[in-house]
């Protein structure tokens, strides 16, 4: 079984998130966990899921998904282009009509207050559509 594949079904999206964690000992590892921690602080209402082999959080639709690479840790919004972004986190996919992404690499710090106010956005875009 190639490195990331489980069997489907095998583990809950928690425990998944989990095992990717543990997967990645160096800053990848820790980088992804402190991601979650502060998405999963953002709001009580987040949901974690393990989608297309990837940790996924959603409140009323997907607010982010957090993918590992060799040389960053991506965060993608994917409705991230209409999501206000003071802070300038977003620094990938800029290019796209619809989603927006943060690559975070080695040495970046995580803006947190910065980032929960991203996710919050997410949320509250999530809401608006799922009232209309």
């Amino acid at each position: 079984m190639k490195k990331g594949s489980r069997p489907k079904g095998s583990k809950s999206a928690s425990q998944e998130i989990d095992a990717r964690i543990n997967e990645y000992p160096d800053w990848r590892g820790k980088t992804l966990a402190r991601i979650r921690a502060v998405v999963k602080d953002a709001d009580p209402g987040i949901i974690e899921e393990w989608k297309w082999d990837v940790p996924v959080w959603s409140c009323e639709g997907i607010i982010s998904t957090g993918e590992v690479y060799k040389a960053a840790v991506k965060m993608t919004f994917p409705k991230g282009a209409s999501l206000p972004d003071p802070s300038k986190l977003f620094n990938s996919s800029l290019e796209g009509a619809t989603r927006r992404a943060i690559d975070f690499r080695e040495d970046d710090k995580i803006d947190e207050k910065a980032l929960t106010a991203l996710v919050r956005a997410a949320i509250q875009l999530n809401k608006s559509k799922t009232k209309g």
